[in-house]
């Protein structure tokens, strides 16, 4: 079974990978454009707002990232950070427990983020693409002779 578990691992981390950054970007596309119900209570995150504004191009752009795996461990990092921030600065001063002071959300994206800038893209991202792509590039072509006829 653990075999089976393993082979399937660049999978399941593709599929993570991929879900954990399609609810970020949702979450700043809520921010800066007022869908999916729109930013806490409604309408829209008022442009250049610190840090509201910031995190939410935050969360759009890393999430989007993430999501095609393209450039995923810094943009990664970059979120992590951001949900870190959010965390104490933001949740952590009215309560000692995430429960207590609304950060969970900020505190899994925090954790998820920061998996997958350990873990790197997984399957299914654009950055195995591109990183195949260059090392057949860099691969020297084999010499030809030439056929005498």
């Amino acid at each position: 079974m653990t075999g089976r578990l393993n082979s399937a691992q660049p999978y399941a981390l593709g599929l993570y990978r991929m879900v954990v950054g399609l609810l970020f970007a949702c979450h700043g596309a809520a921010s800066l454009f007022g869908v999916l119900g729109g930013a806490a209570g409604g309408g829209t995150v008022e442009a250049g707002t610190w840090p509201g504004w910031y995190a939410a191009v935050i969360q759009l752009v890393g999430g989007g990232l993430v999501l095609l795996g393209l450039g995923t461990r810094a943009a990664a990092v970059v979120a992590s950070g951001s949900m870190a921030y959010a965390y104490f600065k933001v949740h952590q001063p009215t309560g000692l427990w995430p429960m207590e002071n609304g950060g969970e959300a900020s505190a899994m994206f925090c954790w998820a983020f920061l998996l997958l800038a350990f873990t790197g893209s997984g399957a299914f991202g654009l950055d195995r693409l591109l990183a195949r792509r260059t090392s057949e590039q860099e691969q020297p072509v084999a010499e030809q002779t030439p056929v005498a006829a």
